[in-house]
C-alpha cells in the first residue's frame, strides 16, 4: 500500500506512544518521538528510509499548520511589545550561537568551515517543539512566550540567508546577490500579502460563509494557509513562515475563532507526523557508539544557548522570570537544522559524521525541552529565595496599601468578569497577571494590578497575601493552579481559596490540597443553559432551582465523601 500503510502505522504507533506518555504524565510529543524511534528505519525498520522521506514531507504540513494556527491566535499588534528583542536581539543571539558552535568545533579539532556550519545549525531553535511545550504547560499568552515566539519567527526567516551564505563561505561575493534577491522577494511577498489580506481575503471569506457549508469553510482556510505557505516556498522563503503570515492575516478578520477551531484537529494529526518523523531520525546504534561525544556537545550547546538567550532577553530589558523562561525554552536545536544539514551534505560542505551528529543532538535536545522548560517555575522560585529581590511592578495600588482585600490570580476571560463584578461592588481587590496584554487592559480599566507570576512568592507578597481575605484562581491550567495553591498555603495557610478546575480529576487534586471552593466553568455553563431551557418550557423557578441543587450535589459529593466541608 506504500505511503498509506506507513501513514496508518505511524498513526497507530503515535497513539500508543501518546497513551503511554499520558499515563506517565508526560507531554504527548515525547510519546510520539519514542514511537518514531521504535518504528523508524534505523531501529525496527517497519518504516523504511525511502518512506521516511515521504513522511518528512507530510510532516512539513504539520509545521505549517501549527504556525498557521499560531498566526490565527496572534496579530501584528500583539507582537509589537517584543519587536526590539525579536528584530535586533535574534540576529545577535544567532551570531553568538554561531560563535559558540565555532568554539565547540575548534575544541574538537574540526576545520573552521565545518565549525561554522555547525554553529549555523545550532543557532536555530525549534518552533514546533516550543509551541507544543507552551500549549501543554498552559503558558501561551505570557510575556515570556511572546518573546520566544517573536525570536523564533525571525529565526525562521533567517534560515533562507543561512542556506544561501553558508555554501558560499569560501566565496561570499557569489552569495550576496542571491541574498539580496531573496530579501527583495520577501519584501514584495509581504506587500502582496498585506494587500490580499485587507482586500481579497475578507471578500472571499464572506462569500464562503454565506454558503453555510462547514466543509467548504474548512477547505478554504486550509487552502489559504497551505497555499500561501507554498507561495512563499516558490519565492524562496520558508513554507512555514508563509503559513504563519496567512494566519496573522486571517486573525484580523471576523472568522479567526471559527477558523482556529476547525483547523486544530488537522493541525494535531499532521503535528503527530512531525514528531514521529523526528524520532525516526534517531539511530540508536550511532547514539550508543558516540554517547560520550553526544552528551558533551548536548551539554555545551544547551548550556551555551541558554546563557545566550537569557542574556539577550535580559539586555533588552526583560526582567523577573522572562530571561529564565526564554533560556530554558529555546536551548534546543531546531527542525530547520535538518534543512541546513541536508544542504550542507548535498553541497559537500559537511560530511556524514557531522550530519548524523547534528541530527542526534537536535532530537535529543528536542526530547529534553519539556522537562527543562517545565522546571522554570521551580528554578526561578529558588533563585528568588537566594538572591536579592527585584522590585515587582505594581499598577493602580491604593496609597494606603492593601488590607482585607481579594487577590485575583489570572486576568483572562473568567478573571476579567470576576474583576468587573468586584469593581462594581466597590470591593478592594488586586489582579495578579503576567500577560502583558491583559495587564494593559486592566490598567485602562483602573484595576489595581501586580505584574508577575502568581506562582512566585515575591509576587504574592507584593499583592499583600498576608492581609488578603480571599484568593481567587481563574487560570485553567492545573499545573499552574496547583503551584499557586502551594505558594498561598505556604505564605498564608488560613486564607480561603476559590479555584477553577476543568474536570473532576482536577477538582480532586485541588480538594486534596485543601481547596474546598472549586468551580467547573463548563458544568456551570451547562446548568445555566439547562435552567433557561427549563424555564422556557414552563417549569417553575422552584423546581428548576431544586434540579440545579441536585446536580451540584451529585457532582461535588464525591469530593466531600471523606468528611471535608
Amino acid at each position: 500500500m506504500g505511503i498509506a500503510a506507513d501513514f496508518a502505522i505511524i498513526i497507530v504507533a503515535g497513539l500508543i506512544g501518546g497513551v503511554i506518555a499520558l499515563q506517565l504524565r508526560q507531554p504527548l510529543m515525547l510519546g510520539y518521538i519514542l514511537a518514531g524511534v521504535i518504528v523508524g528505519p534505523l531501529t525496527t525498520g517497519i518504516v523504511g528510509l525511502e518512506e521516511l522521506h515521504n513522511i518528512e514531507l507530510l510532516a512539513e504540513i504539520g509545521v505549517a499548520l501549527l504556525l498557521f494556527a499560531l498566526g490565527l491566535e496572534f496579530s501584528f499588534r500583539e507582537l509589537l511589545p517584543v519587536r526590539n528583542v525579536a528584530l535586533i536581539g535574534t540576529p545577535i543571539q544567532m551570531l553568538l550561537s554561531m560563535l559558540l558552535g565555532v568554539g565547540i568545533g575548534q575544541a574538537f579539532g574540526w576545520e573552521w568551515t565545518t565549525s561554522l556550519w555547525f554553529g549555523g545549525m545550532i543557532s536555530l531553535s525549534s518552533t514546533m517543539v516550543l509551541l507544543k511545550t507552551l500549549m501543554s504547560q498552559g503558558r501561551m499568552g505570557t510575556l515570556s512566550s511572546r518573546v520566544m515566539i517573536g525570536m523564533l519567527i525571525v529565526q525562521d526567516l533567517a534560515v533562507v540567508p543561512l542556506m544561501i551564505i553558508l555554501p558560499e563561505i569560501g566565496d561570499p561575493a557569489t552569495g550576496l546577490p542571491t541574498l539580496g534577491l531573496a530579501a527583495l522577494k520577501g519584501i514584495l511577498f509581504l506587500a502582496v500579502m498585506i494587500f490580499a489580506g485587507t482586500r481579497i481575503v475578507p471578500l472571499l471569506m464572506r462569500r464562503i460563509v454565506a454558503r453555510q457549508s462547514r466543509e467548504l469553510f474548512l477547505l478554504t482556510i486550509t487552502a489559504i494557509g497551505l497555499g500561501v505557505g507554498y507561495a512563499t516556498y516558490l519565492v524562496g522563503l520558508s513554507f512555514a513562515f508563509g503559513a504563519f503570515v496567512a494566519g496573522m492575516v486571517l486573525s484580523e478578520s471576523d472568522y479567526a475563532h471559527q477558523a482556529l477551531s476547525d483547523i486544530i484537529p488537522l493541525r494535531d494529526i499532521f503535528g503527530l507526523l512531525f514528531f514521529v518523523s523526528v524520532g525516526m531520525l534517531i539511530d540508536p546504534a550511532y547514539l550508543v557508539d558516540n554517547l560520550g561525544l553526544v552528551l558533551v556537545i548536548v551539554a555545551a550547546v544547551g548550556v551555551g544557548k541558554a546563557l545566550i538567550f537569557g542574556g539577550v532577553s535580559r539586555a533588552f530589558g526583560f526582567m523577573n522570570v522572562v530571561p529564565l523562561a526564554v533560556a530554558l525554552g529555546l536551548f534546543q536545536v531546531g527542525e530547520f537544522s535538518f534543512v541546513l544539514a541536508r544542504v550542507g551534505l548535498s553541497t559537500g560542505s559537511i560530511g556524514e559524521g557531522l550530519y548524523s551528529l547534528v541530527l542526534t543532538i537536535a532530537v535529543v535536545t528536542m526530547f529534553l525541552t519539556p522537562f527543562v522548560s517545565g522546571a522554570t517555575t521551580r528554578i526561578y522560585a529558588r533563585i528568588r529565595q537566594r538572591s536579592k529581590r527585584e522590585p515587582t511592578q505594581t499598577i493602580n495600588l491604593p496609597q494606603t496599601g492593601l488590607h482585607n482585600h481579594v487577590i485575583l490570580a489570572g486576568g483572562g476571560r473568567v478573571g476579567a468578569h470576576v474583576a468587573e463584578v468586584l469593581h462594581r461592588q466597590n470591593m478592594t481587590f488586586v489582579l495578579v497577571e503576567m500577560d502583558y496584554r491583559r495587564v494593559e487592559r486592566a490598567k485602562e480599566m483602573g484595576y489595581p494590578v501586580v505584574y508577575g507570576d502568581a506562582t512566585n512568592e515575591v509576587v504574592l507578597e507584593a499583592a499583600s497575601l498576608q492581609e488578603a481575605c480571599l484568593v481567587i484562581i481563574t487560570t485553567p491550567a492545573i499545573t499552574i493552579t496547583r503551584t499557586i495553591v502551594d505558594q498561598v498555603r505556604n505564605l498564608n495557610p488560613e486564607v480561603p481559596i476559590v479555584a477553577r478546575a476543568e474536570g473532576i480529576e482536577q477538582m480532586q487534586v485541588l480538594h486534596d490540597k485543601g481547596v474546598f471552593e472549586i468551580v467547573q466553568p463548563e458544568f456551570e455553563a451547562g446548568l445555566e443553559i439547562a435552567r433557561q431551557a427549563l424555564l422556557h418550557l414552563g417549569l417553575s423557578a422552584g423546581a428548576v432551582q431544586e434540579y440545579e441543587d441536585k446536580m451540584r450535589r451529585e457532582l461535588y459529593a464525591p469530593l466531600y465523601a471523606g468528611g471535608a466541608d
